[in-house]
């Protein structure tokens, strides 16, 4: 049997999800095989608004979990695939072209990727520079250990900016609770008059502590993506670098590009202080106003509304229409004859 044939039978009998020969396999509706193990478990991360349905991982077409069957005819070419070529537990390495089936040992520099003598003589890639792959591996194994060493010093910069934004986290909602308890410590001096305008200032407080939140929450979800990226990009580097010539060249021109122009992007200025901190307003000042004789003189009438809106508006300029209202009724002017 040619190795050719073999690469075709190892594709057909493949999990999609972990991408190893099947094991116990189970067919659904939809035509597609996978290990018992692997859709069991992607069963658990994906069950439908229906109980007892699942969506293809491949397809995402959707099947009842009971028509899961076994497929034992593809149970025996993987059992056989594997006691033919894969031996003593060894991978199969897929080395040939995929489309003629010969060994990949040519590097084409304008596609980037390998190629076998006859894609070289092909329309597709004549007139390219090719080379063997043994000359090109060295000068990628070089430029990628650059790379990973301007990646590593990034992703120690990434690591250095997530405890910065853990420390910002905490200290602004550490600067939360204590304001919090301020703010109703003193509306309970005040709350016969005061309670709207204490709810008023709490839900201010609480909107800045979501608006910070929420700008840190993105600088830290964007931080997150950016170091998976990181890291993803790290270990396919490493990988390349440490395995055969052909891993290492395999599909360079994307990964290649990838690692080169990466940068860390540092997120926006974070929220450090509250914009705005909450002033009591002098209750015994503002009833002053409604206890002197002017302000006496003139109880029962509509202008006292006006005049003493005005002063009470100077010593707390935030109360509203009808907290002064409740403060007039408080002073003279609710004491009339």
């Amino acid at each position: 049997m040619s190795s050719a044939v073999l690469v075709d039978i190892q594709d057909e009998v493949t999990c999609p999800i972990c991408l190893e020969l099947l094991t116990e396999p189970l067919s659904i509706d939809c035509g597609h095989s996978f290990c018992q193990a692997c859709i069991t478990a992607n069963n658990k991360e994906s069950m439908s608004g229906q109980e007892g349905q699942s969506r293809c991982p491949v397809c995402q077409t959707s099947y009842w979990l009971g028509n899961l069957r076994p497929n034992r005819h593809l149970a025996n070419i993987a059992e056989r695939l594997r006691e033919v070529v894969l031996g003593s537990g060894k991978q199969l390495k897929v080395i040939l072209c995929a489309h003629h089936g010969e060994k990949l040992q040519l590097f084409c520099e304008e596609d980037g990727k390998l190629i076998c003598w006859l894609c070289e003589r092909s329309q597709e890639h004549r007139g390219h520079h090719t080379f063997l792959m043994e000359e090109i591996a060295q000068e990628y194994q070089e430029k990628f250990q650059e790379s990973l060493k301007k990646l590593r010093q990034e992703q120690q910069e990434a690591e250095k900016l997530a405890a910065v934004i853990r420390e910002k986290r905490i200290s602004w909602k550490n600067q939360m609770e204590p304001e919090r308890h301020r703010i109703q410590k003193q509306f309970d001096q005040l709350r016969s008059i005061l309670d709207k305008e204490e709810q008023r200032q709490l839900k201010k407080l609480e909107e800045e502590e979501r608006r910070g939140l929420n700008i840190i929450a993105e600088a830290e979800v964007e931080l997150v993506q950016q170091s998976q990226s990181l890291r993803e990009l790290i270990s396919d580097l490493e990988r390349r670098c440490q395995g055969s010539a052909t891993e290492l060249l395999q599909d360079v021109s994307d990964v290649a590009k990838r690692s080169e122009f990466w940068t860390l992007k540092k997120p926006e200025a974070l929220p450090t202080k509250l914009k705005s901190m909450f002033r009591a307003p002098d209750l015994k000042k503002m009833l002053r106003v409604f206890r002197e004789p002017e302000a006496g003189a003139i109880c029962g009438r509509s202008a006292v509304w006006i005049s003493s809106g005005r002063a009470l508006r100077l010593w707390y300029p935030g109360l509203s229409a009808l907290l002064l209202r409740e403060a007039l009724l408080g002073g003279r002017c609710g004491q009339e004859d």
